[in-house]
């Protein structure tokens, strides 16, 4: 046998003696080891930051939701969702964002009559929205379409509404939003914050006791 046939087999025994490491080490145990420290010391965010509600999982603070009734609390809009076209056998919802230019007519007119749906939406006896009250996330989707959180803003606009569909006081409404609201991470990372979700779970629990 040749010197060349020699190192050749030399070679692939060491490049398959390295293959076989790097799989052990980032393949099995790194993503083990990172796995563990994930459940030891953020069980609920590794485990998807599940919400519960009476007893089983309603949803995930992180994700965003449609289809509220006008008794609850509005999320953002969800305009650049789509469904998957591929394996049609599931239906599946497709995050993303519109993709559209400010000066777009398509989106202008989106922005526009969700700023006109706002208003009326949320205009009661003895409480006006005004267009130029509207915040932009009120009309606005984020650019995954599932921004789970809303602004301070735009929750305070919908207490009205919220507390007249339900029967409540403006003030035990507005206190649950107060209550809900999250400043800036670390204090100085994004921006203050409403989670949707369980700001909705905390206002049927307020309707509940009455």
């Amino acid at each position: 046998m040749n010197n060349s046939v020699v190192n050749t087999a030399r070679l692939l025994g060491a490049g398959l003696r390295a293959l076989l490491v790097l799989t052990l080490v980032t393949g099995v145990i790194y993503p083990l080891v990172v796995t563990g420290i994930a459940q030891g010391l953020f069980p609920r965010k590794a485990n998807g930051s599940e919400v519960e509600a009476g007893g089983k999982v309603v949803g995930s603070s992180l994700i965003g939701q449609q289809g509220y009734g006008q008794e609850y609390f509005q999320p953002r809009p969800a305009n650049g969702l789509g469904e998957n076209s591929v394996n049609t056998q599931y239906k599946l919802l497709l995050s993303g964002a519109t993709n559209l230019a400010a000066d777009n007519k398509e989106l202008v007119k989106q922005v526009e009559g969700a700023k006109a749906k706002v208003v009326k939406d949320n205009s009661v006896p003895g409480y006006t929205v005004k267009p130029e009250d509207v915040p932009a996330d009120a009309v606005t989707s984020s650019a995954s379409g599932l921004d789970p959180d809303i602004s301070p803003a735009y929750a305070d606009l919908q207490v009205h509404r919220v507390a007249e569909r339900n029967g409540l006081t403006v003030a035990r409404v507005q206190k649950i939003v107060d209550d809900h609201t999250e400043g800036r991470t670390l204090g100085f990372i994004g921006e203050p914050r409403v989670n949707v979700l369980e700001l909705n779970i905390a206002l049927k629990d307020l309707v509940g006791k009455g």
